[in-house]
């Protein structure tokens, strides 16, 4: 079945544009549907997403891609505090992105696994695309 769709923008400023029909394909709609994970895993999704929204963060990451490091030695390459980093390092562990084992009386974190690793080339790669 053939529907005529007019297609208007929203706005004069280029917007993206939108339909002026509700919803045509119902299947597809209840196809796709049926597919989408449950509301409680596109939050945490979502969640682990946010982590990768503060630069110091991202920083914290790319330094642990080359070797480990001890809280100390990463204070002093990002020139914050060590509380700062801490900081960081404490979200990073709760959402499993970091990983650390103790030396003595010092603390070294990695990346918990090659997925962070993945990620991070993952966008990169896209940003050089744009």
């Amino acid at each position: 079945m053939f529907i005529r769709l007019e297609v208007h923008y929203l706005k004069q400023d280029n917007s993206s544009p939108t339909c002026t029909v509700h919803c045509i394909h119902t299947e597809h709609v209840e196809q796709v549907q049926n597919h989408l994970p449950s509301q409680e895993f596109l939050y945490d999704l979502a969640e682990l997403f946010k982590v990768f929204g503060d630069s110091t963060r991202i920083k914290i990451l790319y330094a642990l891609l080359e070797q480990e490091l001890c809280v100390c030695d990463l204070a002093q390459l990002l020139t914050v505090s060590q509380s700062a980093v801490s900081h960081q390092l404490r979200i990073l562990k709760q959402r499993k992105l970091v990983r650390f084992r103790r030396e003595g009386k010092v603390i070294y974190y990695a990346l918990d696994d090659d997925h962070v690793r993945a990620i991070l080339s993952m966008g990169a790669q896209h940003l050089k695309e744009t």
